[in-house]
């Protein structure tokens, strides 16, 4: 890592300017308690003049908020990293693309999601009477939306809390993450959501993945117990809303359920009950029956006859029409069946997959950067919504699908995945001290609804994060 404020290690391009400020800076003593770790990745010629200047307005936007009050025999060591910085900028030949390597991509991501993390904790105490903790997205007027742990978007921040600590090892990261996921604990016994592997295996499981201790697992089984008894044997899937029953639909199961298996999954290995996964594959079989057209596009939701299991419906909630193609939707799909086969390694998964990938890039729509519209059908494109959480969704599936298949297809998966991450990466990235700290830009929530239109989401940055740490090879 090439963080000035905790290793000092040095980037091999960097100049040899920048090497002797990091060691007089480390001589020093120089380790300042800010939130933000200056990133001597801008020492070289690929760093952006907005990045420097961003990092500079962002540390003392912070010493002024926190009444942090620099020692002053280090303030000419401050002001020749921002020259040096500048003079560096201003003397490259080309603006290099943050995504060219794993840690600049990652050293944006580290000074947006402290801004994100400051903006959520001055915010909390205002909102917390109200039981509002967790970011989610940006409201219309620009304020931060936060939502109650019951939320389906809860569990997404503390996920990347955990995903930031997976990368840099920081233990500043680790004491966000516990603290954040701890938050969420009551949510095991929330038992009128279907969306608790949201809420609680981005948080949970992923704190029981990176430390092994018992207490984060037993929540994890816990919440898949109260996840279970949404399951219906009739009709062989967990039931999604309750809301809405019985006048609009009896028995609803939406296509982003399939997300929500992995914690039943991951239940099943820790516990060695089969019966959670019994659940899981029957959720996923009777979804790839009912859910799907021919052509491999999804419905967004199904409603069953709890008598005998029959198909009402199909029709949508969150789509533009019952027969339209929405592409979060789409995107659910695909990575849910790429998620099933790792679990089963069941061949009728990974094929389902494949359909899926092969329809969604045949869209003659599709722009050129493979960021989505909101749905592929709106006839307002190309003037229609983006949606980058969808875009993001399907990228980091990629990832990990081609690991499953071999040759010019893993390939082909693997362009596409890195072209999606590049498009977003280099045009989609919200500037440091923009929308509180949200990383992307332009995703569409619910459209119908008229809520959270091309505008930064929280489950977009988490699978942004996933996915970079995919490509990363972490």
């Amino acid at each position: 890592m090439h963080y000035l404020c905790r290793r000092y290690e040095i980037p091999s391009g960097s100049s040899s300017a920048g090497r002797a400020l990091a060691s007089q800076a480390e001589g020093r003593g120089f380790e300042p308690r800010l939130p933000l770790s200056f990133n001597l990745h801008f020492f070289t010629k690929r760093g952006a003049i907005f990045c420097a200047f961003a990092n500079w307005l962002y540390l003392y936007a912070e010493m002024y908020n926190n009444k942090i009050i620099m020692i002053k025999r280090n303030m000419k060591l401050l002001m020749a990293l921002v020259v040096l910085c500048v003079t560096q900028v201003v003397s490259a030949q080309t603006v290099g693309n943050i995504g060219q390597d794993a840690n600049g991509i990652f050293a944006q991501v580290e000074m947006r999601m402290r801004y994100l993390l400051q903006q959520t904790e001055q915010l909390r105490k205002v909102e917390q009477e109200k039981g509002k903790l967790m970011p989610r997205s940006v409201e219309k007027d620009g304020s931060l939306r936060l939502v109650n742990i019951g939320d389906w978007c809860s569990g997404f921040f503390a996920g990347e809390l955990w995903m930031m600590y997976r990368y840099t090892n920081d233990v500043f990261w680790r004491e966000r993450a516990v603290s954040n996921t701890w938050k969420l604990e009551e949510n095991k016994w929330n038992d009128s959501s279907h969306d608790l592997g949201f809420m609680m295996y981005n948080a949970f499981g992923k704190a029981w993945e990176m430390t092994g201790e018992q207490s984060f697992r037993d929540v994890v089984v816990q919440s898949a117990k109260t996840l279970a008894t949404r399951f219906d044997e009739t009709v062989g899937c967990i039931r999604s809303w309750s809301w809405g029953t019985p006048e609009r639909w009896k028995y609803a199961v939406i296509i982003d359920n399939m997300m929500n298996l992995e914690l039943l999954f991951v239940a099943s290995q820790l516990t060695g009950d089969e019966h959670y996964l019994n659940m899981a594959v029957s959720h996923a079989n009777v979804t790839m029956r009912n859910h799907f057209r021919e052509d491999g596009s999804s419905y967004h939701l199904v409603d069953y006859n709890p008598d005998d299991g029959s198909v009402i419906k199909r029709i949508t909630h969150q789509g533009l029409f019952d027969e339209s193609v929405w592409s979060r939707g789409q995107a659910w799909g695909l990575y849910g069946f790429t998620m099933c086969y790792r679990y089963t390694h069941d061949r009728a998964y990974l094929e389902q997959a494949r359909k899926i990938a092969k329809f969604w890039f045949s869209q003659d729509k599709m722009p050129d950067d493979l960021v989505p519209y909101w749905d592929m059908r709106d006839p307002a494109i190309p003037n229609a919504p983006r949606d980058a959480s969808a875009a993001v969704i399907i990228a980091s599936a990629l990832y990990e699908l081609a690991g499953y298949v071999e040759g010019a297809e893993a390939d082909d998966y693997l362009r596409l995945a890195n072209k999606m991450v590049h498009s977003l990466e280099s045009a989609y990235l919200n500037g440091p001290l923009e929308n509180h700290g949200f990383l992307l830009q332009h995703s569409t929530g619910n459209y119908p609804a008229n809520d959270e239109i091309d505008v930064p989401i929280i489950y977009a940055d988490y699978y942004f994060l996933e996915a970079l740490l995919r490509r990363a090879g972490k």
